[in-house]
């Protein structure tokens, strides 16, 4: 039973790294002169890394001109961390100043020889997916098991990390929720007073001309 409660827990952190290593790979259709943003949650100090490239439509000859692209990749605040003027392919990473989305957009010219539609191949990695493993394997000349614990363990200390991250958001929306809780009530109180003041003095205002007319 102690061997078969290890081989779970063993497969399930093993899923565990399946899961936090999946990389953000996509390939998509851009038309002329119109803008393709795509956004990522970044926690801080959180390493990412993107790779993108133009598809060639006519394999085996050089790219026109016309299919070159701009890029931007911006963090929530607005901060460019790369720039790519019209330009074919690209990389770029960065290491998350402040958690939230950032944003790679993609846009291509709207001239007369601009083609209808650009294709464009990116992959965007984040976390323990952003290392490139095998130049660490290399470097280190480690045996094929140590490389494995030491990913696994990068693995679970990114989850740690996520968890951790996912908590203090939790935190902020559940102080959110109670301060709008709190003006909402306010709001209601004041709305109640207003109201009872308002039916307080037509009453006021009745009586006192009744009783000048004199039929009361």
């Amino acid at each position: 039973m102690a061997a078969m409660s290890d081989s779970v827990r063993s497969l399930a952190l093993l899923s565990l790294a399946v899961m936090c290593s999946v990389a953000n790979s996509m390939r998509f259709d851009l038309q002329s002169g119109q803008t393709k943003c795509i956004s990522e949650d970044i926690k801080t100090n959180a390493m990412s890394v993107g790779k993108y490239s133009v598809v060639n439509p006519q394999e085996g000859y050089p790219l026109p001109d016309s299919h070159r692209i701009i890029v931007k990749v911006t963090s929530p605040h607005a901060h460019t961390y790369h720039f790519g003027d019209h330009v074919d392919s690209g990389n770029y990473a960065l290491t998350a100043s402040e958690a939230g989305d950032y944003s790679a957009c993609f846009w291509v010219q709207d001239t007369r020889d601009a083609p209808s539609v650009v294709t464009i191949e990116f992959e965007w990695r984040t976390g323990v997916a952003a290392k490139d493993w095998s130049k660490v394997a290399k470097k280190g000349q480690i045996e094929v098991m140590e490389f494995e614990l030491k990913k696994l363990y990068d693995t679970v200390l990114s989850i740690h990390d996520e968890m951790f991250y996912l908590r203090e958001r939790e935190e902020e929306m559940q102080d959110l929720n109670k301060a709008t809780n709190s003006k909402m009530f306010t709001f209601s109180f004041l709305s109640i007073v207003v109201c009872l003041s308002v039916a307080g003095l037509q009453l006021w205002h009745l009586k006192t001309f009744f009783e000048r007319k004199k039929l009361l």
